[in-house]
């Protein structure tokens, strides 16, 4: 990444006000977020989770996307889960919740609704490179996770959303789960 910051400095400045949208979004569904300076290892460059919300080293993030898929993890997990989380994610909790498959069409619909392409989150080099194909079922409708969305009460999926008179994912009724 060095070699990024020093001969693209417009890269660097993008991705800071990138990452400063996403930070004040965040903020404001109620998740905290520190800035500071990161020493230990992460399983994403530049993020940490401490007592449910997130620390981020803007100096060490690569993908400023991963911002927000980490804050839908923290945002769809049960608060007295969320509160106690610290370090990297607890995949084994995370996996018994259903938090990627939550994560993943929360971070979709934050994308949409911040006005940001998809890619943002879903790049190339995450997602076991699946980033692409996310996006275009996406896109074309084909969702997966929303029914759990659903069942947390964050959104309706479309299809239901017409029984109740109101919009569908990727139309959020709320960004954190109570």
């Amino acid at each position: 990444m060095r070699f990024v910051k020093d001969s693209f400095p417009y890269l660097v400045i993008m991705n800071d006000l990138i990452a400063d949208k996403l930070i004040d979004f965040v903020k404001s569904i109620g998740l905290t977020v520190q800035l500071q300076t990161i020493e230990e290892p992460t399983f994403l460059p530049g993020l940490v989770i401490k007592q449910g919300g997130l620390v981020i080293d803007k100096d060490k993030l690569l993908y400023p996307g991963d911002i927000l898929h980490e804050a839908g993890h923290l945002a769809v997990m049960p608060p007295e889960i969320r509160e106690a989380m610290d370090g990297d994610l607890d995949t084994a909790k995370d996996f018994e919740l259903g938090g990627e498959l939550m994560a993943i069409p929360w971070s979709y619909a934050a994308c949409l609704y911040l006005e940001l392409e998809p890619q943002l989150v879903f790049h190339k080099n995450g997602y076991k490179s699946g980033g692409e194909s996310i996006i275009a079922n996406f896109s074309q409708g084909q969702y997966f996770g929303v029914p759990m969305l659903q069942w947390i009460g964050l959104c309706y999926e479309p299809h239901k959303a017409k029984e109740y008179n109101a919009e569908g994912f990727p139309k959020m009724l709320k960004w954190l789960r109570e």
